[in-house]
């Protein structure tokens, strides 16, 4: 195996990296600085590049970039004390596998180094010979488990844990059952069992128990003869057969009638089917992965769930933690979905501001990382490929708590507002401070009088989810002449445009038969 390089002017840091890495058995060489390390990269084949972010001359960032150039396939790790969303999300644009950010413990840092040499083994077709030997398509089907590509994402401590104890199960023919809500990734932590066994090469088939009715389900699970039932015009291979030397998911399987839950109870046994109609049993050598987000336990008192299956299907529990209790995914994953649908709809790698970040971080998340994907698409969307903020987001503020989104939204749709207004116009001071704090006190009113209430004087910005830009453009202007006593010029001033743009307004909205409803003067 070729070494890896590891690149950080702090001498402890190169050497615990490194000591690191080596007691797991990996090959190790070093480097000060990035102009030495490049050097060392043209001159040498290495596994993957581990770089700190910031450093003397020349930073990591520039380096992944030289790296990159050079070979585009090598799995580049940044490591840095000073993680920010944009620092991430530039690094990913550039190329680099993932970041990790200082202190970290070393079960972290060697997680993220298994996972990049493992997923550029994939991409990197093996020239082996005689029964080992993979095709092309074999490791295409492995890299995207037929998925898109879609992998797991994590810096959070217990889903680590939980990956390496999937890892280790792997390679074992246990049955596995993965309890979670929905839209954690229970199908996605199945392809990753799947990917990382020994049956990775077979083919991985999922099947929604919940999707099909009873009598559909059976035939799909278990296959039937021709002549078995009206329709049956030839002999159809069950799932289960289709996914011989594999590995089946029965997705939602508490959903699963009774009596096809005796049925299945008997192939975990006894690791043979029944064709409907047929006459003897098939032998199938398959892998089971079973996943639920419904309490089995209650079912089970409820009659619905059979206990003997469940104890069977238990051998190995998995229970994937919901979004919200790991929120430090939050900006990683967001980042992700971000570079993730740019690719996939042609648009560029939008940055997403703090504000929007803070939006996010404080939202509850009750679809989780699926709900998160759907939000960063959106937003993607929205924003047109630049910077994304809360406006963009459009989110349901029902999982937010008190003031968590009306304040970062309120504060962007200013700063728009502002910006929107100030076309053509001479530039006035940096920024609209006044209406920006005018902002803030009607957010922190709302917050104690409940959301979406008026505020102080009764004469909140009262801006919400779904308003025209031109609506809370006007809202705005009238609410810092308010605070202004009705002072054209200092509103102004206020808002960053001239007069005359601010007066052009005035005009536009008296003859659309709206106006202040208090006195103005210059």
């Amino acid at each position: 195996m070729h070494p890896i390089l590891i690149v950080d002017d702090e001498v402890e840091m190169r050497i615990a990296m490194s000591e690191t890495l080596k007691h797991c058995g990996y090959p190790v060489e070093v480097s000060h600085n990035a102009l030495d390390a490049l050097n060392k990269f043209k001159k040498n084949d290495y596994a993957m590049v581990v770089t700190d972010m910031t450093m003397p001359k020349r930073s990591g960032l520039e380096l992944l970039k030289d790296i990159k150039a050079l070979d585009p396939e090598i799995p580049v790790l940044m490591v840095t004390a000073y993680a920010t969303i944009e620092t991430a999300i530039e690094a990913m644009k550039h190329g680099a596998f993932e970041y990790i950010q200082k202190p970290f413990k070393s079960e972290v840092f060697t997680f993220k180094v298994d996972r990049a040499l493992h997923q550029a083994k994939e991409k990197k077709p093996a020239a082996r010979a005689g029964a080992g030997k993979k095709s092309p398509a074999t490791q295409e089907k492995r890299r995207s488990g037929g998925s898109e590509g879609k992998e797991m994402i994590t810096a959070d401590h217990d889903m680590l844990q939980l990956l390496g104890v999937a890892e280790n199960v792997a390679q074992s023919k246990a049955t596995i059952l993965v309890q979670s809500e929905s839209g954690t990734g229970k199908e996605l932590l199945a392809r990753f069992i799947h990917e990382r066994s020994d049956r990775a090469d077979g083919p991985f088939v999922a099947v929604n128990c919940a999707a099909l009715p009873d009598t559909l389900l059976e035939s799909e699970l278990f296959g039937h003869r021709k002549g078995a039932f009206t329709g049956a015009i030839q002999d159809h291979k069950g799932r289960f057969e289709q996914a011989s030397g594999g590995t089946i998911l029965l997705d939602e399987i508490s959903e699963m009638a009774l009596p096809l839950q005796a049925k299945l109870l008997r192939v975990l046994q006894e690791y043979e089917v029944d064709r409907i109609g047929g006459k003897e049993p098939i032998p199938v050598d398959v892998r089971v992965i079973a996943t639920t987000n419904r309490d089995l336990f209650a079912f089970i008192e409820e009659g619905k769930f059979r206990e003997d299956l469940y104890y069977r299907l238990n051998v190995i529990p998995l229970i994937l933690p919901p979004l919200r209790d790991r929120k430090g995914d939050i900006p990683l994953l967001a980042g992700h979905f971000v570079k993730m649908h740019a690719a996939k709809n042609g648009r560029g790698t939008a940055t997403i501001l703090p504000e929007a970040m803070e939006v996010l971080c404080h939202y509850n998340w009750r679809g989780n990382v699926r709900e998160l994907e759907n939000v960063m698409e959106r937003a993607l969307l929205l924003c047109g490929g630049k910077e994304i903020e809360p406006a963009h987001l459009m989110m349901n503020q029902g999982g937010l708590p008190p003031n968590a989104f009306g304040t970062a939204f309120q504060e962007s749709s200013a700063k728009n507002i502002a910006k929107n207004t100030a076309k053509g116009s001479a530039k006035g001071s940096a920024k609209t401070d006044k209406a920006f704090q005018a902002t803030e006190k009607n957010a922190e009113k709302n917050a104690e009088n409940g959301a979406g209430k008026a505020t102080g004087n009764g004469n909140g910005l009262g801006i919400t989810v779904g308003m025209s830009m031109k609506e809370a453009e006007k809202k705005l202007i009238f609410e810092t002449l308010r605070e202004t006593s009705g002072n054209r010029t200092q509103a102004a001033k206020v808002l960053s445009i001239s007069i005359r743009t601010l007066r052009n307004k005035l005009n536009e909205y008296a003859a659309d038969g709206d106006g202040p409803d208090f006195e103005l003067r210059d």
